[in-house]
């Protein structure tokens, strides 16, 4: 049993990472706390689906399509549809209607469907429609950057843009990279001090509501299908 992921970087700033997924007799996963939403193509039996993943706001199960291919597209935090607000989509998601294996729908447009090398030219042309939209105040914070504009105004905007405030979006990037790390053995300790944990119990509480797993489950590769690639198979 098995879900196997592959993910890659994007040079897009609309763009967080672009992944595939095969499922290999899975029929349910643990599905993993994210800040982003998608777009989500999937063949199953020969059938082509699309659909809108929204953000997720902690951990639980989902059923997986056994025997299914996926190709996703993760966008920016700060990135929406014109006609979905990513806040609108937390813990939610929508299916496409009319996917074939050449075209979707969306916002009323037809668009091409794309192959994980293609993810980029769809964006490139959902942005040229207006269908894909950016809320510019919550670009520069994700960049670093102070905006003109009190703190009060920035976690205002944040979370009407995101659904979630930006606290909440670092516990659960710090959870899934440490995540990660333990998956990739590095000692839970080690983990504590380089996500700035207070303690192991910290660790564990933030693992068990935003992956659904144990820190001795992610080190030993137990606990069955999780929607996370924790290999980070990450190419260009």
């Amino acid at each position: 049993m098995a879900l196997r992921f592959e993910t890659r970087a994007s040079d897009s700033p609309w763009v967080d990472t672009v992944w595939t997924c095969t499922s290999e007799r899975v029929t349910r996963m643990t599905s993993v706390a994210a800040v982003c939403w998608g777009l989500v193509f999937w063949q199953l039996d020969g059938v082509p689906y699309a659909g809108v993943s929204g953000p997720e706001s902690r951990t639980g199960t989902a059923p997986v399509p056994e025997g299914a291919a996926f190709v996703g597209i993760e966008f920016a935090v700060g990135t929406s549809l014109r006609v979905a607000p990513a806040a609108a989509l937390v813990d939610g998601g929508v299916a496409l209607p009319d996917a074939t294996r050449r075209m979707f729908r969306l916002d009323g447009l037809r668009f091409e469907t794309p192959g994980p090398d293609d993810a980029e030219a769809l964006v490139d042309r959902l942005v040229r429609a207006g269908t894909l939209i950016r809320d510019p105040l919550v670009t520069q914070v994700r960049r670093g950057r102070r905006p003109d504009v009190s703190a009060r105004t920035v976690e205002r905007r944040f979370r009407a843009v995101t659904g979630f405030t930006q606290g909440a979006v670092r516990q659960i990037e710090r959870a899934r990279e440490a995540s990660v790390a333990l998956a990739a053995g590095v000692a839970v300790a080690d983990v504590v001090t380089r996500f700035e944990y207070f303690d192991e119990p910290h660790l564990a509480r933030a693992l068990r509501q935003y992956v659904g797993r144990t820190a001795r489950q992610l080190r030993d590769g137990t606990g069955g299908p999780i929607a996370l690639d924790l290999l980070q198979r990450v190419t260009s």
